[in-house]
């Protein structure tokens, strides 16, 4: 197939060029820039079967040629309100990509014939009431809270998209990623996973805040592109749920990752910062894509670590 990617330099979106590549498909990216980087790009230059195309999708998008897939997965994704590439500090670009640039892309796809995937998020449930969240749960988010910039742009983005399926009868996929990790995540990101993994590596305690009891699950990035590709080759319209259901305290991660880097340094416990609406519990029922995909995750958390720590020593040391 011949594919377009929206946000190809962001840290999923070149890791899903480098899988469709790998299975041989011809890939069109496109990104601008406002997240994503060029370097997560730089191994494919000269690729005979990638082209790149800088453009922001929240505009009219024209792409010369055929194609067969359009993946959007543009969109700033932390919600850390201290990186500048937060979405708390883009509102309006985070609300335009999920409403205009699924719009233009879900135009393009219907224009070309194309099958569609978006990239939705577990964010959809916001701070949930139903533990693990399976996909039949309809989530409980504030319309109006800081978050809601990302949260509503992409519940709105998977109503754009089922009207399409619906009412045009465009070809559609809907994923709802959870929390993902490993090598591209941006050092800068704010989210815990490389806030942990860069104090370790300089030898500082880990900021942990509250007691350290709140949950996530993490699936590493191999995992979830691998999900996302067997969501694309299936016949599923409907929501799917890919992530990893292993449930770890914010404080166990930070002790995976102080003895795996070897700092002795320990963590640090800080007055709780939490924005009221992020969630205290956030764990995905995957039996959908057990069952439809034959997907699950097979990469632990601590080999995980180990993949993504090595990334980002190499990275920090400037090589």
């Amino acid at each position: 197939m011949r594919i377009l990617v929206t946000g190809a330099a962001g840290f999923l979106g070149s890791h899903l060029c480098d899988r469709l590549l790998a299975e041989g498909h011809e890939v069109v990216g496109m990104d601008n820039f406002l997240t994503g980087s060029p370097d997560n790009l730089a191994h494919l230059a000269g690729h005979p079967r990638f082209s790149f195309i800088r453009h922001d999708v929240t505009n009219f998008i024209f792409v010369p040629g055929k194609l067969d897939a359009v993946l959007h997965f543009a969109s700033p994704a932390s919600p850390n309100r201290l990186s500048p590439y937060g979405y708390p500090n883009l509102p309006i670009q985070t609300l335009k990509v999920g409403a205009l640039g699924t719009h233009n892309t879900l135009g393009l796809a219907k224009a070309h014939g194309a099958r569609f995937l978006i990239a939705s998020t577990s964010e959809v449930y916001g701070d949930p009431e139903v533990h693990p969240q399976p996909e039949t749960y309809w989530g409980k988010v504030n319309p109006i809270g800081e978050r809601s910039v990302y949260d509503e742009a992409k519940r709105f983005a998977e109503a754009m998209t089922m009207a399409y399926h619906r009412y045009h009868g465009v070809d559609t996929r809907i994923v709802r990623i959870f929390n993902t990790y490993g090598p591209r995540m941006r050092l800068d990101d704010g989210r815990v996973m490389p806030n942990f993994i860069q104090q370790a590596l300089r030898g500082e305690p880990l900021t942990v805040y509250g007691d350290g009891s709140q949950t996530r699950s993490f699936c590493y990035v191999d995992d979830l592109i691998d999900g996302i590709y067997r969501l694309l080759l299936s016949d599923t319209h409907e929501p799917v749920n890919i992530g990893n259901p292993g449930e770890f305290t914010i404080l166990e991660l930070a002790e995976a990752v102080n003895r795996l880097t070897g700092n002795p340094a320990g963590v640090v416990f800080m007055a709780e910062a939490r924005d009221r609406d992020d969630p205290q519990r956030r764990c995905p029922d995957i039996r959908r894509a057990r069952a439809l995909l034959g997907w699950e995750p097979r990469i632990g958390l601590e080999e995980g670590l180990r993949r993504t720590i090595t990334d980002f020593q190499r990275r920090m040391q400037g090589s």
